[in-house]
C-alpha cells in the first residue's frame, strides 16, 4: 500500500488557488501533500514564488487530516535555527501532520542573500550542519555553533511534543548514500526506473532508513497534443539536470538555457498522456520500486480539472492508503 500525495508547486500558482488546490486534493481522495519552498521560479512564464511557510499554516489548517511536508535549503536563505524555529511551530500546532525535507538548495532562489554561491561539497557540509542543529533544537538543546553556519546560544522555546521527520533530498545515488547517514528518510524526483531504484538500493545499502517519497511530474489533458503543449510550456526549463539546475541562478537564464527545448525532450521527464490509466500505470510502478509515498504535481498551473480527473479515475486504480504520522521519534 501506497501514500499518494498532491505536490503544491509555489513557482507555478498564486498562493490562494494553490490552498483551493490543496483543499480539493484532500476532498478527491489524495492522502498527502507536500509543497516547494522557492524565491524564484524556474522560468518567467511560471510566474509565481509564494512563501511557503505561511502558506502551509494556512494549508494545514483548511484540510482536515492529510500531512504536509516541505522541501526547504537551510543555511544561506535561511538560518536553521530559523528553519527549526518553523518546523517546531507547526508540528506542535499540528502534531503528526508535518515533516520537512532538507537539500542543498539551488543558486536561483539562494543567490538573493548577496553571498557566493559554494561548490557541492561545501553545501552539502553546510547543510549537514545545519541538520544536526536544527535536530538538536527540536530535541530542546541550546545550540551554539561555529563553522559553515554561526550559532549563538540558540533554543527553540515552543516545541513540538514528537519531533517530525527530516527527510534527505538526493537527486543522485552518491547523495542518497550520504543522505543514509542523517536522514529519516528519503525523497527524490521521477526518473526512468532503472536509476530510482539505484537511487533508492544506494539509500538502503548505507543504511537509509525511513520511508523512501518520490516526486512525480505529471501533464494530462484531455488530448494529447494539449498535455504535451502544456508539460512544454511549463516544464521544459526543468528538464537540465545537476549541476546546471543546482547553479543557474535567474529563471531568465533558465529560459535563454531551455529556448531550443523540444517537447518530446520534455516528455522524457514528464509522464504526459491524456490516458488517465497510463497515468494510474505509472503511478502503479512507482510503488513497486519501494517508494511508500508518490507526490504528484501535475506541471500545468490550473490544477482543478486535473485533480477531479485522478480523483475519479486514477486514485481508485491504486492501492492508496492513509499516511501515517509523521514523526521521527524522540519527546521533549
Amino acid at each position: 500500500m501506497t501514500v499518494y500525495g498532491f505536490h503544491a508547486s509555489h513557482e507555478q500558482v498564486p498562493p490562494a488557488a494553490l490552498l483551493a488546490a490543496a483543499v480539493q486534493a484532500e476532498q478527491v481522495g489524495f492522502t498527502a501533500a507536500m509543497c516547494s519552498d522557492h524565491f524564484s521560479p524556474w522560468s518567467t512564464r511560471q510566474g509565481e514564488s509564494g512563501f511557503a511557510w505561511s502558506w502551509l499554516g494556512a494549508a494545514l489548517q483548511a484540510t482536515g487530516s492529510i500531512p504536509f511536508g516541505v522541501v526547504n535549503a537551510p543555511g544561506q536563505r535561511y538560518h536553521p535555527a530559523i528553519v527549526a524555529q518553523a518546523i517546531g511551530s507547526l508540528a506542535a500546532m499540528y502534531p503528526g501532520r508535518f515533516w520537512a525535507a532538507l537539500g542543498s538548495g539551488e543558486a536561483s532562489n539562494e543567490h538573493i542573500t548577496g553571498a557566493g554561491w559554494p561548490r557541492k561539497d561545501v553545501r552539502n557540509a553546510r547543510l549537514r550542519e545545519c541538520v544536526d542543529i536544527i535536530r538538536a533544537l527540536l530535541h530542546g538543546e541550546e545550540v551554539s555553533h561555529d563553522g559553515l553556519v554561526t550559532v549563538d546560544r540558540a533554543r527553540l522555546w515552543t516545541r513540538p511534543d514528537t519531533v517530525p521527520p527530516l527527510i534527505g533530498a538526493a537527486c543522485s545515488e552518491r547523495t542518497a548514500r550520504w543522505c543514509a547517514d542523517w536522514a529519516d528518510g528519503l525523497i527524490t524526483v521521477n526518473a526512468p526506473a532503472e536509476r530510482l531504484r539505484r537511487i533508492v538500493d544506494a539509500y538502503r545499502s548505507a543504511g537509509g532508513r525511513g520511508p523512501l517519497h518520490l516526486q512525480v511530474h505529471v501533464s494530462w489533458a484531455p488530448d494529447r497534443e494539449t498535455a504535451l503543449a502544456l508539460a512544454h510550456d511549463q516544464w521544459r526549463t526543468n528538464v537540465h539536470g545537476p549541476p546546471a539546475s543546482w547553479d543557474i541562478d535567474s529563471a531568465e537564464v533558465f529560459d535563454a538555457v531551455s529556448e531550443h527545448v523540444t517537447p518530446e525532450q520534455v516528455a522524457r521527464s514528464v509522464n504526459v498522456s491524456d490516458d488517465l490509466a497510463q497515468h494510474a500505470a505509472w503511478l502503479r510502478e512507482y510503488a513497486e520500486l519501494g517508494f511508500d509515498a508518490v507526490m504528484v504535481h501535475h506541471v500545468g498551473r490550473e490544477q482543478s480539472a486535473f485533480l477531479d480527473a485522478f480523483g475519479a479515475k486514477v486514485l481508485p486504480q491504486l492501492d492508496v492508503t492513509p499516511a501515517p504520522p509523521s514523526t521521527a521519534g524522540g519527546s521533549r
